[in-house]
């Protein structure tokens, strides 16, 4: 009983950080909601592809509006990991920032 309570204000606790988040930021509580969960999926998607290095890729959503930024070593990578992006739900359009550096270490 007592872990329920303290698992309740916890999500009551995320919750109202992302109410207030909205309000900084002219969105809605739904809004930042679903950019949090378009940004997981693709990072999600992006580290669980060989294609792609994730870990060399930010993801920032804004209003369905997926941003890619980071350092890719093949144009190829690029396409594939705005390709990915562009597939999951509730993605409006991808801005692919990726800078293409074939001499990136990884």
């Amino acid at each position: 009983r007592n872990m329920f309570k303290k698992s309740l204000i916890a999500v009551m606790g995320i919750f109202m950080l992302f109410a207030a988040y909205a309000c900084d930021g002219n969105k809605t509580t739904g809004e930042v909601l679903d950019d949090t969960v378009i940004t997981s999926t693709v990072k999600t998607k992006l580290l669980a592809d060989s294609g792609v290095s994730g870990f060399d890729i930010d993801v920032d959503t804004n209003k369905g509006v997926v941003e890619l930024n980071g350092v890719v070593t093949t144009e190829a990578e690029s396409r594939k990991a705005e390709s990915i992006a562009e597939e999951v739900n509730g993605v409006v359009s991808v801005d692919n920032n990726l800078v293409v550096d074939s001499s990136a270490n990884r």
